[in-house]
């Protein structure tokens, strides 16, 4: 597997058109008028991203229309039902359910096209950086697999692994070529390194992913992991440092862009489903009223329950000022802004709770403000926004490369 199959860190896309979406709480949520748009919208060059999550399938299909990304339909459908557990709660399905929610999804969100793409959960996979000797890309293509050894957990054979050369930091560029001492004494020039950034992925979750897809009756051109599709979404062209809280189902993971590319990342062990679990046993309401109950109502529920859903916010933002607080002392570079993403963003209320508690400031992300939509739908797509930042990257990418 070579570097593109995992990431591509290219801009794509900074304009395109949408459609409509509602949500349903029962199943999924698809797009209400996609039978209509099909009709006015030949599916010849449409492509799709399809975001594998722990709780929830999402799913965009786009097209290309005079240079602009034009998105024909998108849907997403929980999988807690398919688990026989509840909606909102993560799942580990096996391959024939796995198949047959995406085969669903497929069909209620009206997708007409099998060329796709994949995006690979951060869970499974594996991104660092290490530091290497200055090598020419040819001899660092087999002394990058010797030094990952280090890192990967499991042996170097049983994953696919790819590298990309990070550019230097304003500080790493900055530092003076000799060293620091008795300036009678001359200067040695440190030895030339280099940042290389490693994502592997192990072979057996790839096998999985490719067997669902196969039993979908999907064509995926590539497998991308999802940090790279969220940062083509939300960063298609910026160099400054920003951090990308992901609220996901299982846990939230803590990213670092800067010049593009991931710098840093932190998982904190709570999630979007401990959110919705702790309101179920606050209020004594089943685990789906819960999950309607946290996107409608949220933090403006009853005291008891308010107050313990800030306690697993307050752990979860102070974990994330640490990394903040980290990536600034290493880097010497200041983060801008945080983003929430992921469902977790959908919590009612989180958006004034992030603003005190967060030592940056924060915005929901919104990666549909790259898109041309009409006015009246701003809200929808905002709403909407943060679920879809990983299947949307991933489709952007896909419909670059079909040309």
């Amino acid at each position: 597997m070579n570097l593109a199959t995992l990431y591509s860190l290219a801009p794509l896309f900074s304009n395109s058109v949408i459609s409509y979406s509602v949500i349903c709480y029962t199943v999924a949520m698809v797009n209400p008028f996609k039978r209509f748009m099909t009709v006015l919208q030949p599916a010849g060059g449409s492509v799709i991203g399809i975001d594998i999550g722990s709780a929830y399938l999402k799913v965009v299909q786009l097209r290309r229309k005079v240079g602009k990304a034009v998105l024909e339909t998108y849907g997403e459908l929980a999988l807690g039902p398919y688990a026989g557990s509840e909606i909102g709660r993560a799942t580990n399905l096996p391959v024939p359910a796995l198949a047959e929610a995406l085969r669903d999804l497929l069909r209620e969100a009206h997708v007409t096209t099998a060329n796709g793409a994949v995006a690979v959960p951060f869970a499974s996979s594996l991104v660092t950086t290490i530091d290497m000797p200055a090598l020419s890309e040819q001899e660092l293509s087999s002394a990058v697999p010797i030094e990952a050894r280090k890192y990967v957990p499991v042996p170097i054979s049983e994953v696919s692994l790819d590298w990309w050369i990070v550019p230097p930091s304003p500080r790493e560029e900055a530092v003076p070529s000799g060293a620091q001492g008795d300036a009678s004494r001359p200067a040695l020039a440190p030895s030339p390194k280099l940042r290389v950034l490693i994502a592997a992925v192990h072979n057996e979750a790839m096998t999985r992913f490719e067997s669902v897809m196969r039993e979908a009756g999907i064509t995926a051109g590539f497998f991308e992991i999802e940090i790279f599709s969220t940062i083509r979404a939300l960063f298609p062209q910026d160099l400054l440092p920003h951090a990308i809280l992901d609220m996901g189902a299982a846990e939230t993971k803590l990213y670092i862009i800067d010049q593009g590319l991931l710098r840093f990342s932190h998982i904190i062990n709570y999630g979007a489903q401990d959110l919705t679990l702790t309101l179920s046993r606050a209020l004594n309401i089943s685990v789906e009223e819960a999950e309607k109950l946290k996107r409608t109502s949220g933090l403006s529920v009853d005291e008891e329950a308010s107050s313990s859903l800030r306690g697993l916010l307050d752990f979860t933002f102070v974990e994330a000022n640490r990394a903040i607080q980290s990536f600034e002392h290493r880097f010497g570079r200041t983060v801008s802004n945080m983003l929430l993403s992921g469902g977790g963003a959908n919590l009612a209320g989180i958006g004034e709770f992030a603003a005190e508690a967060s030592r940056v400031s924060v915005t929901r992300a919104d990666p549909f403000a790259q898109v041309e939509a009409p006015a009246f739908l701003d809200e929808i797509l905002k709403s909407v926004g943060p679920e879809f930042s990983v299947a949307l990257g991933i489709a952007f990418r896909r419909l670059q490369e079909a040309g």
